[in-house]
């Protein structure tokens, strides 16, 4: 996919939006008619979206869906960038490093709240001391899936079969959102599942469906349209409501596990030490787009559940985010290497 950018000018666009602050919302960005003074000739090039994963992913497809937003709503040249690489440091280390000007942003999951604890002092950043939380766009649920012929069809079966025999569960890799679900799980039941970490969450997967594992706590969109197939069976997704695209499975709180809520979350930050104004006109931008019935839609046919939050709320989650993970880290003894 290309990336997103704008053809046209954005002085005259910046006047345009100016004028229609009223209409557009984006008169109260800030107390008082105008926007700060940074703000205010903000943005006069580029912004370089970074998502520090593959192209074609899901962080990856939401982050262009946003950027297209910002681009046809407010002229903004929005361009995103993969730099996939080092469990997702590789880009985040790239935007803690960039001038903290509002020009270059990061696509931020789960997997950089877990990396604050599994990587600490190695990351080539620290993410709540170099970046600065910008907007909350979504998160994805986690399912938990055996194989469409097990004999295990619920959470209580697999309460039990976990106390009846060592089960193998797979994941997309060590220290990876669905490792860290299944190290929750542990926790919070003492069962003791049989980790078996892979590269990638398709190849745990075609193992789980092949029958040389017991079950997966998987990434929802991964496998969704498995479950759908009638390949694999849900056993629930851990998040507080139902998903619509399979209304008939039960939430983790309906099965009797509300601890086991997990929810992988996307979202923007910049370099710490931008200018407040820029932060705050670039979250209430994201979050107005997010807001959106279209990309709510959108949002919701990728997997997602739209979890719009501006700079303060976000932050407030984010860091809620980084305190849980590194408890359940620490006390499961997980490392990456």
């Amino acid at each position: 996919m290309k990336p997103i950018s704008s053809r046209h000018c954005a002085d005259p666009l910046r006047r345009k939006l100016l004028q229609a602050a009223g209409a557009a919302g984006l008169g109260g960005l800030l107390p008082g008619a105008a926007l700060g003074a940074a703000a205010d000739g903000w943005p006069s090039r580029p912004v370089n979206y970074v998502v520090p994963f593959a192209p074609g992913g899901l962080t990856d497809v939401a982050a262009r869906a946003v950027a297209k937003a910002l681009t046809d709503a407010h002229g903004w040249n929005v361009v995103v960038e993969n730099k996939s690489g080092g469990s997702a440091n590789i880009g985040a280390a790239h935007v803690a490093r960039s001038a903290p000007d509002g020009y270059t942003w990061l696509a931020i999951t789960l997997t950089h709240a877990s990396n604050a604890t599994l990587f600490e002092g190695r990351a080539g950043y620290d993410l709540l001391k170099d970046l600065t939380p910008v907007a909350g766009l979504a998160a994805s649920s986690m399912m938990v899936v055996v194989n469409a012929k097990s004999d295990i069809k619920s959470m209580a079966d697999l309460d039990k079969a976990a106390k009846a025999r060592p089960l193998n569960a797979g994941s997309s890799g060590n220290g990876t959102p669905p490792h860290l679900t299944l190290a929750l799980y542990q926790s919070l039941t003492g069962n003791k599942l049989v980790h078996i970490p892979y590269k990638g969450g398709a190849p745990s997967l075609t193992d789980l469906m092949g029958g040389h594992l017991d079950v997966i706590f998987s990434n929802y969109p991964e496998s969704l349209s498995h479950v759908k197939s009638g390949a694999l069976r849900a056993l629930a997704v851990t998040t507080t409501k139902r998903s619509p695209d399979l209304p008939d499975v039960p939430t983790v709180a309906e099965a009797g596990m509300p601890e086991l809520i997990v929810e992988n979350l996307t979202g923007v930050m910049l370099r710490a030490g931008t200018p407040d104004d820029i932060v705050q006109k670039i979250g209430k931008a994201i979050v107005a787009q997010v807001d959106q019935p279209a990309m709510r839609e959108s949002m919701i046919k990728l997997g997602f559940i739209p979890q719009p939050r501006n700079p303060a709320e976000f932050k407030t989650h984010l860091e809620g985010e980084v305190k849980r993970w590194r408890e359940i880290i620490k006390n499961a003894g997980i490392t990456v290497t």
